[in-house]
């Protein structure tokens, strides 16, 4: 059982976050786990001090990097034979190492002529290079300061041996239950029905750098449409036809852009249909259909997606708070936000993690958006080629409309769900994916920022993993052997491609 202190001094205490420059190691001492903090300051000889993990709650995103980093540093170390081996690579790729930007022969042990300057450090010292202080509020940190009293250490003699091997023999329970205890918290707050994270094959939570947030955050270079262009249908009324707000798709003008039902149109629609296409003129008017059912069938549910749009890739046009069909139209669904419960899970299959609902789904039910950062695609490229072919990739083009608006590569914004976003960020891959992506705008004439909604293609059972297709294919390629770059497929399901990101 992990005891969690919550009395004495090292229960009170806190470090001041915006000095802290990274966790550099662990240890046990006094049966506390602690961890060895690089406060700001010099690049050759900063501030070191050892904390408990209970002084720490305030920066548990950096002792999380860290157990990542030591975590993959001992997985490497254990796939070799030698001993010897697995020490001297865990010395070149430690999280010294990484944390501080070093090159394997920078961080290595000093020269023979160097030693003289870089006394051996000893190892059960709390405090190298300075002494620690107190803020005004009573936060702690380590600063600077010279004296024969302060015991000294340059950053390059580190990871010293013992130090390493004080490391793996040091459990870090305490420190990984106050991450997953932070991360739960945090999804109490995401708006909707409750987030659940469940873990039965290791200890790992996911990234607490990573921010829910309730829309896109629209960086640099990045613009709505004016407000002004957001029209609503002034034609509807609330209490319409059956009163449930939008009745007739040819007077609401919200689906003036939608897609247009050719097996509704006549010999002579049909003509008009093709000139308006042609000259470029409205669609208004024409046989359409509305994106959800409003009464239960044998088959469909209230609010699920008509067999028009769930069978196709027609865009999704919702009415908008302009409308005047009042706030409980047929006609608004996404934009009312993800009403079902949600549970976050670790696959165990190599998969990372997953997303599963906590209920069973309904064929053509909402289920949530894919939320993050909007990019240009200049900044997108660039992130791109930061991570590499290997890395995960979380952009989504928002090219719904590139074609029929003549838009350039350059003018598509791009959604980037890696460091913000919501749960749909853990849905996996599928080559028989139970979940589709479509586009949902509230604004017909905004081209360019719009909603990507998830919705189930099938009836979906409590505890199905949620899935799409990442590259949204239909047939499997015929291809046995591996393209030049990709990276294995692993859904496991009987149409599997075998490779994604060819």
């Amino acid at each position: 059982m992990v005891v969690i202190p919550t009395t004495g001094e090292s229960a009170t205490r806190r470090v001041r976050i915006d000095k802290v420059h990274s966790i550099l190691s662990n240890r046990i001492k006094d049966n506390e786990e602690q961890f060895l903090v690089r406060w700001k300051g010099d690049p050759n000889t900063p501030p070191l001090s050892w904390h408990s993990i209970s002084e720490l709650v305030r920066c548990l995103e950096l002792v999380q990097d860290y157990i990542t980093v030591r975590e993959e540093s001992k997985a490497v170390s254990r796939k070799r034979k030698s001993p010897d081996l697995a020490f001297e690579h865990e010395r070149r790729a430690s999280p010294f190492d990484r944390r501080l930007g070093l090159t394997p022969s920078a961080s290595r042990s000093p020269s023979i002529s160097s030693l003289s300057a870089v006394p051996t450090p000893r190892t059960d010292i709390d405090v190298y290079n300075g002494v620690l202080d107190t803020d005004g509020n009573g936060f702690i940190f380590c600063r600077s300061a010279p004296g024969p009293n302060i015991a000294t250490i340059n950053i390059r003699s580190l990871p010293m041996e013992e130090m390493l091997r004080t490391a793996r023999m040091s459990k870090i329970e305490t420190a990984n239950v106050l991450i997953r205890a932070e991360y739960v918290r945090r999804l109490g707050k995401v708006v909707g029905k409750r987030i659940h994270l469940v873990n039965v094959h290791d200890y790992t939570t996911p990234s607490l750098r990573f921010s829910y947030i309730p829309d896109y955050v629209l960086r640099e270079g990045v613009y709505r449409a004016d407000p002004a262009t957001q029209e609503g249908c002034q034609k509807c009324k609330p209490d319409m036809g059956r009163s449930i707000g939008c009745e007739y798709t040819q007077k609401c003008g919200c689906l003036e852009y939608a897609a247009v039902d050719p097996v509704r149109l006549t010999p002579e629609t049909k003509k008009q249909y093709e000139k308006a296409l042609a000259t470029g003129g409205s669609l208004l008017g024409f046989p359409k259909r509305f994106p959800y059912f409003t009464g239960d069938t044998k088959r469909q549910r209230t609010g699920t997606l008509v067999s028009f749009y769930l069978d196709s890739r027609h865009p999704i046009y919702e009415c908008n708070d302009n409308c005047g069909c009042g706030p409980y139209c047929r006609n608004k669904n996404v934009q009312f936000g993800r009403q079902v419960g949600l549970e976050i899970f670790k696959t165990g299959s190599g998969r990372g993690w997953g997303l599963r609902c906590k209920e069973d789904l309904f064929m053509g039910q909402f289920v949530d958006t894919y939320r993050g950062e909007v990019i240009t695609d200049a900044e997108a490229t660039r992130r791109e080629q930061a991570g590499g072919k290997l890395k995960a990739s979380y952009l989504y083009s928002l090219d719904k409309h590139q074609e029929s608006e003549g838009l350039a590569q350059a003018d598509i914004y791009v959604v980037d769900g890696e460091f913000m976003g919501g749960p749909s960020k853990f849905m996996n891959h599928s080559c028989e994916p139970n979940c589709r992506q479509y586009t949902v705008s509230y604004n017909k004439h905004d081209t360019r920022i719009y909603d990507l909604a998830f919705f189930a293609i099938r009836d979906i059972p409590a505890g199905e993993e949620l899935t799409f297709d990442y590259l949204d294919k239909e047939e499997a390629d015929d291809e046995e052997d591996a393209p030049e770059g990709a990276v294995p497929c692993l859904c496991g399901t009987t149409k599997c491609r075998k490779w994604l990101w060819q």
